[in-house]
């Protein structure tokens, strides 16, 4: 059954025992977030937390409520995952698209023309059972978290923010997180690339004030459609009604002409004007990096109404994984469907969480003739948010892309360094920090697909070389041949099945003005004692080279494929430390997020 709002949803993880209560005094500022923190950092997600009495303010907060496989699945009114993307499936057959855009339409054509489109609420809606407006607006009577502690302050960060074009009309739902300033002033953060965003640049080249509202603490469905990366022009609240399988309520706001979520706990109405620009961040992001301060546009709040006992719903972001990659989950099986109906030959795909959603995606194919794999990447590179994807690998469809092991047995057994990495360029997401510029970089491909007969062969697995293995003796000697490196890793499965292509090392390494990244590569590429080993991973000396996630995601996130690969015949050097300018990086680097 679908959630008319969060209270009722809250009420369901209670009963189904996927709720924690507590009810001593916390504070928003860094407490909430350390308590939330951890609850994420459980197996499985832990628990949804429900916290009483906040100091300061009168209302209750609700973290961590999507943040584990079944109290996602119930916020979606799905047993599996699977089960919405069966249901876009059914949708998509009628007519098969020729892109990801017409797959999207049609979507959107078959929703409205059923039980999503949104309707209009019967009498005194919930959200404006207290009404407050002009000098009564006091956004400091929120909960509203201070999340980590280089934070600007306080941010809003489960916002639904509600526009309308002011060239087509049509309305956008979106989530951007809102630094609050002051008692009635908050930032916006659109991002470039987002449909806020780009309503915003219509309004400022008309010169004229931007109506917007902002509903906190709505049911699931509303939650879950406003992070939905939806192409321009698809109204998020069909979405919901979709996936709700009942329309979403809603009510005019009081002071600005736009609909909220009837249900909703809180809504916040005002307008940002043209042009005027104010300092926002730093902020704690999800990509487990304080994504960096700049100039965003300022929302004036003109009315706050809320539910007469609501709750504030808030979420933590930082180092995966914790409530938004199960929110991304959501969204990567709901997209499969839609990416199968423009890219047929795709079996299945995976983002896995240390790649925060756009640094990395797993895809297995039926491959059919030569160049399949790399068709594959250019189309997703081509397609929506696939276009932020930094890098893309591709397995034949015996593989589990979710199966860690085993893609990591076909890189090891199948990569061929000469032929099998593809380099392009192309559009990158805002808060990718390692790239040389902001928003466009460099982006990587690996075909790790069996060869069809036409392809050219593999060169054999083992070659002539002798194999050695990383003896404490062997790590020893590095260390004295190569100064600043402090501790090696052997990434490898020989002792499973025979000899691998690739033979993986990873180190940690010790920076500094004169030993840069290409010091490093140099150094290690030439050192006789390592000939047996062809792919090596630096990373700073602080991270611990035997947590499996947390190397992977220092990969990810801190990789530019155009800079950070010293390649030197079938032998490659990933660079995945933090950048100096010495590596050529001139970009402020961001700080890890710590509690």
């Amino acid at each position: 059954m679908p959630f008319d709002n969060l209270g009722a949803f809250i009420q369901a993880l209670d009963s189904a025992g996927e709720l924690k209560t507590l009810t001593q005094p916390v504070s928003s500022r860094l407490e909430i977030s350390r308590y939330t923190n951890a609850e994420s950092k459980k197996p499985r997600g832990g628990k949804a937390l429900l916290f009483k009495s906040v100091a300061g303010s009168k209302f209750p907060v609700a973290t961590n409520l999507f943040g584990s496989p079944r109290r996602i699945c119930m916020a979606l009114g799905v047993d599996d995952l699977s089960d919405l993307s069966q249901r876009v499936k059914a949708h998509i057959d009628v007519e098969p698209p020729r892109n990801l855009r017409d797959a999207f339409s049609l979507i959107n054509m078959l929703f409205s023309a059923g039980r999503s489109l949104p309707r209009k609420f019967s009498g005194s809606p919930p959200c404006r059972e207290i009404v407050l407006t002009g000098d009564d607006v006091d956004l400091g009577m929120l909960p509203v978290l201070h999340c980590w502690p280089k934070d600007a302050g306080p941010f809003i960060t489960l916002p639904v923010v509600i526009t309308r074009s002011l060239v087509t009309g049509r309305r956008n739902m979106g989530m951007y997180r809102m630094q609050v300033f002051d008692r009635n002033t908050t930032g916006m953060h659109w991002h470039i690339h987002k449909d806020g965003s780009h309503y915003y640049n219509e309004y400022r080249r008309a010169g004229k004030r931007m109506p917007v509202a902002v509903a906190v603490g709505c049911d699931p469905a509303v939650t879950y459609a406003a992070t939905a990366p939806m192409p321009r022009g698809i109204d998020e609240m069909i979405l919901a009604g979709f996936i709700r399988r009942k329309p979403v309520r809603t009510a005019k706001c009081v002071t600005v002409d736009l609909e909220v979520p009837a249900e909703a706990e809180f809504v916040l109405e005002g307008y940002v004007d043209p042009g005027e620009l104010r300092r926002e961040g730093p902020f704690g992001d999800h990509t487990g990096y304080y994504s960096l301060a700049d100039d965003y546009p300022v929302f004036h709040v003109t009315a706050l109404t809320h539910r007469r006992d609501p709750v504030y719903n808030a979420t933590l972001v930082g180092p995966p994984p914790m409530e938004d990659c199960y929110l991304a989950k959501a969204t990567e099986r709901f997209f499969l469907p839609l990416l199968q109906a423009v890219l047929p030959e795709i079996v299945d795909y995976w983002f896995p969480w240390e790649g925060v959603f756009h640094n990395i995606v797993i895809v297995s194919i039926t491959k059919e003739y030569p160049g399949h794999a790399q068709k594959i990447m250019n189309g997703l590179w081509g397609q929506g948010q696939m276009s932020f994807c930094k890098a893309i690998v591709v397995v034949d469809e015996t593989v589990d892309p979710k199966n860690p092991a085993q893609v990591l047995k076909k890189l090891l057994d199948n990569l061929d360094i000469l032929s099998d990495i593809t380099l392009t360029k192309g559009v990158l997401d805002v808060l990718d920090h390692s790239a040389p510029l902001p928003l466009v970089g460099n982006k990587i491909g690996l075909d790790l697909t069996q060869r069809s007969e036409s392809e050219p062969r593999r060169p054999e697995t083992g070659g002539t070389v002798e194999t050695v293995g990383l003896t404490e003796t062997l790590k020893s000697n590095v260390k004295q041949r190569i100064s600043g490196v402090t501790m090696s890793r052997s990434i490898s499965n020989d002792h499973e099945h025979g000899f691998s292509r690739n033979r993986v090392i990873a180190m940690n390494v010790e920076k500094n003005s004169r030993r840069n990244g290409k010091f490093y590569a140099d150094a290690i590429l030439q050192l006789d004692m390592l000939h047996s080993f062809n792919i090596f991973i630096l990373f700073d000396g602080d991270v611990d080279l035997n947590d499996d996630s947390y190397i992977l995601w220092k990969l990810f996130n801190n990789v530019d494929p155009g800079r950070d690969l010293y390649f030197s015949g079938d032998r490659l050097v990933v660079d995945a430390c933090k950048k100096l300018p010495e590596d050529g990086h001139d970009r402020e680097w961001p700080d890890e997020l710590v509690l």
